[in-house]
């Protein structure tokens, strides 16, 4: 398996750079509706769903071209804790039941690339 090792930069790039795109796109249903309004509807401006929504789209574009990864993807890791706890903790132990599967798998998946960089496909990877 240790062949299979000189793809780690690729394989985590390609994570950073899937995980950015699915998260950006809860950031773009929250502010623009799209590709589908929530279902409790577009929140106010300055409402604590509202900031969420820009952190996932300024912060998710960040993962995503890979400029500023680490700080943004700690950030990213914080919000997605933080919505754990306060939409789906309360609702019970069990990420399954309490729907916080994705909050959770995000705050993780944004913790390790903070921790391991940007991967390979980065901005801030590039050679002058």
């Amino acid at each position: 398996m240790q062949s299979l090792s000189r793809y780690a930069p690729y394989t985590l790039g390609l994570l950073r750079i899937f995980t950015a795109l699915t998260f950006i796109s809860h950031g773009t249903q929250k502010l623009f509706g799209f590709p589908q309004p929530p279902s409790w509807g577009l929140p106010a401006a300055m409402s604590l769903p509202w900031i969420a929504g820009v952190l996932e789209i300024v912060g998710g574009t960040l993962v995503l071209v890979g400029f500023l990864t680490r700080p943004a993807a700690f950030i990213l890791s914080g919000l997605m804790a933080v919505a754990y706890w306060m939409a789906h903790g309360s609702k019970g132990f069990y990420p399954l039941l309490n729907g916080g599967e994705a909050a959770m798998l995000f705050c993780f998946i944004f913790l390790y690339i903070a921790t391991a960089g940007p991967g390979a496909f980065a901005v801030e990877s590039r050679k002058n």
